[in-house]
Order: structure tokens, then C-alpha cells, then sequence
């Protein structure tokens, strides 16, 4: 779960449970236990998609401070990928979900901010937390930004989030609380996330506009995964 180390920064996410075949532009309510798919592509095919790995990190990382290093970065055209867990990501704007009373961890500021300046609020914005760059591995010479968009997977589940926070340079697998509320992950920041089976897709030079916007990282999310179908 979730490392004792703290991260540069993380945000939010609101609990955005969508439909089982939800439009590019658009979310909808539905029952905890409801299939997730935002846009028009499925878990499935983009899952085949990332059956192999062409390594580009320079190494490989841990999920927690305790776990041995076993997570590559890998590379596909236009995107990069890993599998790895999920901790949760509650740092930037206070709420009464992501505090210093709900998150041992917790800090007030994330990596990237909103179009006025404040940090992301980690329950009410899906978005996911990317290693600092280091000699391991380098987000931004990836062509992975803030405000870049990625297609997070889990149980036959798809999510558009975008890169919201930066965090420990060789600890790899953490997302904000509304990513994991989302896929019915247990978005407690102290006791929830999952162990394995996520896979994240970070798409190569996107950027959602405004970066606090779910509902363009969904749009445009829809229209690169698309396209990363075709091109891989």
C-alpha cells in the first residue's frame, strides 16, 4: 500500500462512477459495484495492447519502501506504460475527504496546479502520480507532462486521469483518491488502494485543457486511445 515516503505533491479526484459505456465527453452516476468505461474503447483492447514490455526506464521500481524493485517503465508508440498497485494519492486542496485528519502523509500542495494557481483536489479530480525524474527514469524527456492524459486500467475497468503529482523517485503505482473511488478501489488514503493489477497508460505529448478538467482528459483520452489502438 501507500510508502511511508512522502510524495512532492498530489491531488484530486472526485468519486466519478460512470456508466458501463460512458461518451467521450460525458459522466454519470451508478451503483459502487457498476463496470467503469469512459469513452468508446474498452479495457480489454487496450489491454492487448501492453501483453510485452520494451523497457525504457534505466531500471526498474518498487511499489512500497518495503517491496523488492520489480516495475519497468515500458515503451509503446505514442505512450509509455507500467503495471504496478495502487496507493492513494490525497495531498493539494484541503476537503474533508484529504486532510492532515484522514492522510498521515498528507501535504498541501501538489506537483502540478489548476488554471488559477491551486493546487488539484485529490478527491474530486481523477489523476495519477508519476516518479520524479531521475538518472532511473526522466517523465518529462518521455514526452509525459502535467496535465498529460492516461488511461488507467483495473478489472476490466478503463479511467482518464491525468498526470496530477510528482513523488518518490524509485517508488512507482499511486493515483489520487477519485482515480481509485472511480474503479471501485478503496480510495482511503491510510488503509485503501490495491496491491496489483492496475495498469497505467500515459499518453505521449497530450495535455488536458484545463488540467481540472475530467471531463476533457475523458474527450481526448477517448480519441489517443484510439489512435493508440491503430498505431500499435
Amino acid at each position: 500500500m501507500r510508502s511511508s515516503t512522502l510524495t512532492l505533491g498530489a491531488a484530486t479526484g472526485a468519486a466519478l462512477l460512470a456508466a458501463a459505456v460512458l461518451p467521450a465527453n460525458a459522466s454519470a452516476s451508478t451503483s459502487a459495484s457498476a463496470p467503469v468505461r469512459e469513452g468508446s474503447v474498452s479495457a480489454a483492447a487496450l489491454l492487448a495492447k501492453v501483453t510485452s514490455c520494451s523497457q525504457i526506464s534505466n531500471g526498474k521500481y518498487k511499489t512500497d519502501d518495503e517491496t523488492s524493485a520489480s516495475i519497468p517503465v515500458c515503451g509503446k508508440n505514442g505512450a509509455v506504460f507500467w503495471k504496478a498497485d495502487m496507493d492513494i494519492d490525497c495531498d493539494g486542496q484541503r476537503t474533508s475527504k484529504c486532510s492532515e485528519d484522514t492522510d498521515p502523509w498528507y501535504q498541501d500542495d501538489t506537483a502540478f496546479h489548476q488554471s488559477d494557481g491551486k493546487p488539484l483536489r485529490a478527491d474530486s479530480l481523477p489523476y495519477v502520480v508519476v516518479p520524479s525524474s531521475s538518472s532511473l527514469w526522466n517523465y518529462g524527456s518521455a514526452g509525459i507532462k502535467g496535465g498529460g492524459v492516461v488511461a488507467v486500467i483495473y478489472q476490466n475497468k478503463v479511467e482518464y486521469a491525468v498526470v496530477g503529482d510528482t513523488g518518490p523517485t524509485k517508488i512507482i503505482g499511486e493515483a489520487s483518491y477519485a482515480t481509485a473511488k472511480a474503479l471501485g478501489i478503496d480510495p482511503d488514503p491510510e488503509t485503501g488502494g490495491t496491491d496489483s493489477g492496475v495498469t497505467y497508460i500515459l499518453f505521449k505529448n497530450s495535455k488536458a485543457s484545463p488540467i481540472e478538467s475530467h471531463s476533457a482528459a475523458v474527450t481526448l483520452g477517448d480519441e489517443l486511445a484510439q489512435t493508440f489502438l491503430r498505431d500499435n
